[in-house]
C-alpha cells in the first residue's frame, strides 16, 4: 500500500474515535507536532490513543473531508475539515476545525506527523 493509500485509509476509518483502529496505523514511535488556535502540543503513541479515547466519549460519529491530498514517497500532506456528531445530539452534524497535517510514513504506519488546525 502506497504512503498516500495509508493516510486515505486512516482519515476514512473511525480511527479517530476509536482507539482499537487507531493502534492499527500508528507506529509506536510516532511524534505528532500540532500547532492549533489554542498552541502548540507535542503529542506520542501513548497521548494519542488518550485523545481517541477522549473523543469517543463525546462523539458517537466522526467523519473527514478530505479537500487536497499530494503524496511524494514517504511523505504525504493533507487538508481535510474535521465534522463530528455529538452524544447529545446525533442527527446533527458539527464542523470542529479544518486541518493541514504532513504525514511522513515508516513501515507503512504513521511515523511523524506537523499539524495545523484552527476551530470552525
Amino acid at each position: 500500500m502506497s504512503a498516500k493509500q495509508i493516510v486515505e485509509k486512516f482519515y476514512k476509518s473511525d480511527a479517530l474515535i476509536d482507539s482499537t483502529v487507531l493502534k492499527e496505523y500508528l507506529h509506536p514511535d510516532i511524534i505528532v507536532e500540532w500547532n492549533s488556535s489554542k498552541g502548540f502540543v507535542e503529542l506520542n503513541y501513548n497521548t494519542l490513543i488518550d485523545l481517541s479515547i477522549e473523543l469517543s466519549k463525546a462523539y458517537v460519529r466522526s467523519k473527514v473531508r478530505i479537500s487536497h491530498i499530494v503524496a511524494e514517497n514517504d511523505l504525504v500532506s493533507i487538508r481535510y475539515s474535521h465534522f463530528v456528531k455529538t452524544i447529545e445530539n446525533p442527527r446533527e452534524e458539527m464542523l470542529l476545525a479544518h486541518f493541514i497535517t504532513i504525514w511522513q510514513i515508516k513501515e507503512g504506519k504513521l511515523f511523524r506527523g506537523y499539524q495545523m488546525s484552527q476551530l470552525s
